[in-house]
């Protein structure tokens, strides 16, 4: 007989429609960078350091939030793009007769401009560069003898060539272009999936980083649905929405979020539908999806808390810039509603929250919350190791209800320390003994139930003049 312990997540048993979380992830994502292994970024790690590691790519700017916010571990995948990015239009105001040619594949999304500071042609002029739109620069420097600058481990490269006038390059002068980033198709986000199954590291989630639509997100349900019940391996995905369209408006937009996320219903899927105008730990001014903020969150809170406590987990507004689109607030409520991940502010607070850690479950079900989804996995993960301690265990049929005891002890260790930490209200272990036979069948069903932790979702103020001297 081929033993093991087997897992079985019931949902909807509550009829409604460590003392703190490790929030250790994987993130996989666009980096140019190889390794045959994940890269660990911790979060003592500065940006430099971040991008050293694991180069100037969408990945590394997740990994800067997520540290940024309270993530402590990061293990990275970097994936080579199925799409590589594009460069735009290259846009030139100048005074200099020399040419400039921007070439390369760029590793990410960036917004360039480059300023000829002190006018002269190669090895005498010299130029400063920004990859953010002009919010951050780099130093100056001289325009090279070969007339060849590379932008920072962008994949960029800008070609400088004297003209036979002599009138190169002029202080003042300015070129300025945008990039799109590289993309991944979905078999190798599915690839890099399937390669943790037998994985030795431990974590709680994995972060999909750059855009992805429900196509991709289905077969992440079904994969979590395979970690948990084949590999005994249970998490939860954490995805990123599209953002709108240029040509999109904001009703159009959202009604197809709308739709798109209607097609999953799975409690192992959490899509962050948010965007924003944010300040980076490196000083550059992005528009970026919040996922990697979100994720950052999930290492501050305990398993049962909600990164939406706002006495807790409140997102600084000289960080978060602004909420994108111009005017999504007004929507925010019906993204909610259609359980995406948002991020919102309250009226009388500068701040922006976590609306609620919402995943993409279907209705009624017992883990609407990432909250719910974490603690449900932290116990099956520890009484499961518990369970494997007493896998062939030795029971004996003179003395079975002293025996069982003892495995049902075992089994109550992990409710209890969840229970102490205050992670659920109460839990029980029991080994069902009706109709048990042990010599026969060798196997033990073992009910695990608990109560969560309440959490107040809304609160309701009723006010009223009271006349004290009324009789």
């Amino acid at each position: 007989m081929y033993g093991d312990v087997n897992v079985v997540v019931n949902d909807g048993n509550l009829g409604r429609g460590t003392n703190t979380g490790t929030g250790i992830h994987v993130k996989i994502g666009i980096s140019n960078v190889d390794s045959s292994v994940p890269i660990l970024i911790t979060g003592n790690m500065n940006a430099t350091k971040i991008k050293e590691k694991l180069g100037n790519t969408p990945l590394a700017d997740a990994c800067m939030d997520a540290v940024e916010w309270g993530a402590a571990s990061i293990y990275n995948i970097p994936v080579k793009a199925g799409t590589p990015g594009e460069i735009g239009e290259v846009t030139q105001d100048r005074a200099g007769n020399g040419s400039i040619e921007v070439k390369g594949s760029p590793n990410n999304a960036y917004d360039v401009v480059l300023e000829i500071i002190d006018g002269g042609g190669c090895n005498e002029g010299s130029v400063r560069y920004s990859l953010d739109g002009g919010n951050t620069y780099t130093e100056e420097e001289t325009i090279p003898l070969d007339g060849e600058i590379s932008l920072a481990g962008s994949g960029l490269i800008v070609k400088f060539a004297d003209a036979d006038d002599g009138n190169s390059f002029c202080g003042g002068d300015r070129i300025t272009f945008s990039t799109t980033s590289p993309a991944m198709n979905n078999q190798d986000v599915i690839q890099a999936v399937e390669g943790l199954i037998h994985s030795n590291l431990v974590f709680e989630f994995i972060h999909i980083v750059g855009t992805s639509a429900r196509a991709l997100w289905a077969s992440l349900a079904t994969l979590a649905n395979d970690f948990l019940e084949k590999y005994k391996r249970p998490l939860f995905f954490v995805c990123e929405a599209r953002p709108k369209g240029i040509s999109e408006g904001l009703d159009e937009y959202v009604n197809a979020m709308v739709l798109e996320g209607r097609a999953i219903n799975s409690m192992y899927i959490q899509v962050v539908c948010s965007h924003a105008r944010y300040q980076r730990i490196d000083g550059r001014i992005q528009d970026i999806n919040a996922a990697g903020i979100v994720t950052g969150l999930y290492g501050k809170a305990k398993e049962s808390q909600s990164i939406g406590e706002v006495k807790s987990f409140p997102i600084s507004e000289a960080k978060l810039l602004k909420l994108l689109p111009e005017g999504i607030e007004d929507y925010i409520s019906v993204l909610d509603e259609a359980r995406y991940l948002t991020i919102r502010q309250y009226v009388g607070r500068e701040d922006y929250y976590v609306t609620g850690a919402n995943m993409l479950a279907p209705e009624g079900s017992d883990y609407s919350y990432a909250e719910d989804v974490r603690v449900s996995n932290r116990l099956v993960r520890a009484v499961r190791a518990a369970a494997l301690n007493e896998l062939q265990a030795e029971v004996s049929p003179d003395d079975l209800e002293a025996s069982l005891a003892g495995i049902q002890a075992a089994l109550n260790i992990p409710m209890e320390d969840a229970i102490r930490d205050k992670i659920i209200s109460s839990g029980k272990v029991t080994v069902d003994t009706r109709n048990l036979n042990i010599l026969v069948d060798e196997s033990l069903d073992v009910n695990v139930t608990y109560v969560p932790m309440g959490h107040v979702r809304a609160m309701n103020l009723i006010f009223s003049v009271e006349n004290p001297y009324a009789s």
